[in-house]
C-alpha cells in the first residue's frame, strides 16, 4: 500500500531533518505523498513558507514522491486564525492545518471550532475531545480530522473516531513527525487505524482513500 504523511516537522520549526532527508526517508519506504507543515504562528509564516515552497517543488521533481509544502498554526488565538489561513495560502501552502485541543498541550478553548468554520483549513489535527458539532462542521466544510501516531495526541484518537463516524467527517492518518525514529511504514497505517476503534475497511478508508481524495483537490 502506498503511503501518504500530511503533518511532518522539519528543521524550520521543532523537527530534526532537513526536507531533502525527509523525502529521501519517505521515498525509502515507499510513500506517494507527504507533506512538510512546520509549526507557525504570525511571526514565522513567511520565513517558512519562502524557505518550503520552491524547495518542495524541486523535490518532487528529483524523488519519486510528491512534496508538498504546507503549515500547522500552533498555539495561535483562535480569532487570529482566519487571517493567518488566508495568508498562508496565498504565500504557497498547499495544505494548511491548525493544532487541534490535544489533551496533553494547553491550546486555547475554541481552536478547534474556530479551525473547523473555516473552509479553508485542510486538517484539525489531533483534535483532543472534539465535540459532534464540531465534526459536523468539519465534515460541511470538507475539513480532515487526524487521527495521529504521535505518543501523546494519539490518546484520543477513539473518542475522535467515533465522534468523526457517528457526524459522517472524513479521518485521515498522519504521524506528525519529528525525529526518523516516528517514521510509520505504510503497511502498519491501517493497523493504527483499526487500533482507534474503525473496522477494517473505515481503516483502509482513512489510510488510503482519503488521502488521495485530499491529495486531488490541493
Amino acid at each position: 500500500m502506498p503511503g501518504y504523511d500530511f503533518h511532518i516537522h522539519s528543521v524550520f520549526s521543532d523537527g530534526e531533518l532537513i526536507p531533502a532527508e525527509i523525502a529521501q526517508r519517505y521515498s525509502v519506504l515507499g510513500y506517494k505523498a507527504v507533506a512538510i507543515t512546520d509549526h507557525a504562528d504570525n511571526s514565522n509564516l513567511e520565513f517558512i513558507l519562502r524557505n518550503l515552497v520552491k524547495p518542495c517543488e524541486e523535490l518532487s521533481e528529483a524523488f519519486d514522491l510528491e512534496v508538498i509544502p504546507g503549515i500547522e498554526f500552533t498555539h495561535v488565538p483562535p480569532k487570529m486564525l482566519d487571517d493567518l489561513v488566508s495568508r498562508a495560502k496565498k504565500l504557497g501552502a498547499r495544505v494548511v492545518l491548525v493544532h487541534g485541543e490535544t489533551l496533553v498541550e494547553p491550546v486555547a478553548p475554541g481552536t478547534n471550532l474556530a479551525a473547523v468554520e473555516n473552509p479553508e483549513v485542510d486538517i484539525l489535527a489531533h483534535p483532543g475531545l472534539l465535540t459532534l458539532e464540531e465534526a459536523e462542521l468539519a465534515r460541511d466544510n470538507d475539513i480532515y480530522l487526524e487521527l495521529s501516531t504521535r505518543r501523546g495526541h494519539s490518546l484520543s484518537n477513539g473518542h475522535v473516531a467515533r465522534i468523526a463516524q457517528e457526524a459522517k467527517a472524513r479521518l485521515i492518518l498522519n504521524t506528525d513527525l519529528h525525529s526518523p525514529e516516528e517514521l510509520l511504514d505504510p503497511g502498519d497505517a491501517v493497523d493504527f487505524a483499526m487500533a482507534a476503534g474503525l473496522d477494517k475497511k473505515h481503516s483502509k478508508i482513512v489510510a488510503s482513500v482519503n488521502p488521495r481524495t485530499l491529495l486531488s483537490s490541493i
